[in-house]
């Protein structure tokens, strides 16, 4: 027999001032039930902790408090992903002491958390899948770091034509730009075939750009992050919300990449020739917007995908969002995440 059904025998049989008392606390247990039945509300169980961070990235659990007793074990999704402070450190995230406040969101997978490392939102965070044109913040970080002239030349060969997605592209083969030129159209319109052509270039070719992605990954302690190309067109670029939340985290370190992503438009030349760039994120720009880091991503696979770096509360906030049905049920779980956060704040 349900709660639900002996209140309403209890009511039946007797003096409803009586049951009143009974109604009320029962009243309250739905609720309760409600809410841990509700997959979109996160209530970390746990307090924070403290954790030692090796120079590698390996996370030591905080000793036992005194009398032997020990804190409860995180849960994985405040647990797993590690927010890079600065070049060589990073901090682990620790979970709040306070429920979360309900936040239905589209994305199938989703993760909020500040540079304390502290989540303070999550859905599904641990969950491997493709994540599209965020890939290209590896590939300009992996650019960067070949510390390249960014004024040199490059061509955009046939072999950066789209043969598997067939996506549409404003440059033509054949056409001629910077380097940082190439990084712009990556990062701003996330251009393909200027992605492919970074990574062509890369000193030792292909082969050497896969070897310094796989060190980039392995670096950054990513143990669920696969890149098999530099665009994110193909379905084996995987990650998940926590890894892509240390990627995009990595990434900020990087003053170039920072500037090109948190611009809402650009012009670089193409062919000589001045190209209008426009930010694929709509939100960049925007009033009431101050983001650092973005990049978007799209493929069949992957749904509607968002890697921010947003200022929210004088704390910078990471943002990603995973599998998203459309665009604008990726800007309204943006704009959902940024008014909840406005109300922690001002609690």
């Amino acid at each position: 027999m349900t709660i639900r059904d002996t209140v309403l025998r209890t009511l039946a049989h007797t003096n409803w001032k009586l049951a009143l008392p009974a109604l009320i606390l029962t009243c309250g247990c739905l609720i309760v039930q409600a809410a841990s039945d509700d997959p979109e509300v996160v209530v970390p169980t746990t307090a924070p902790t403290t954790a030692a961070i090796s120079p590698n990235g390996v996370v030591t659990p905080a000793p036992a408090p005194p009398g032997g007793s020990s804190a409860p074990s995180p849960t994985p999704a405040a647990s797993s992903p590690l927010i890079a402070k600065s070049p060589g450190t990073v901090v682990a995230p620790t979970p709040s002491d306070e429920p979360l406040m309900k936040l239905p969101v589209n994305a199938r997978h989703m993760l909020v958390v500040d540079d304390t490392g502290r989540v303070l939102m999550a859905k599904e965070p641990d969950t491997v899948v493709p994540i599209a044109s965020l890939t290209k913040l590896m590939t300009a970080m992996v650019v960067l770091d070949a510390k390249q002239d960014m004024n040199e030349e490059i061509k955009i060969d046939d072999a950066d034509v789209d043969r598997l997605k067939h996506s549409k592209s404003r440059v033509r083969v054949g056409a001629t730009m910077t380097r940082e030129a190439a990084l712009e159209l990556a990062l701003i319109s996330s251009e393909n075939r200027a992605a492919s052509a970074l990574a062509r270039h890369f000193p030792g070719g292909l082969p050497a750009y896969e070897s310094a992605v796989a060190a980039k990954i392995r670096a950054l302690g990513l143990s669920h992050t696969a890149l098999a190309d530099p665009t994110g067109l193909s379905p084996n670029n995987t990650s998940t919300a926590a890894e892509v939340a240390r990627i995009a985290a990595a990434a900020s370190r990087y003053p170039v990449i920072a500037r090109i992503s948190s611009d809402k438009s650009s012009e670089v030349e193409v062919n000589g020739r001045p190209r209008e760039l426009r930010n694929t994120n709509h939100l960049v720009g925007a009033k009431g917007w101050d983001i650092r880091l973005s990049k978007t991503g799209y493929t069949e696979e992957a749904g509607r995908c968002l890697a921010m770096r947003m200022k929210s509360g004088g704390q910078t906030i990471t943002v990603i969002l995973l599998d998203a049905d459309g665009s604008a049920q990726r800007l309204r779980d943006a704009a959902a995440i940024r008014k909840s956060l406005a109300k922690i704040a001002a609690a």
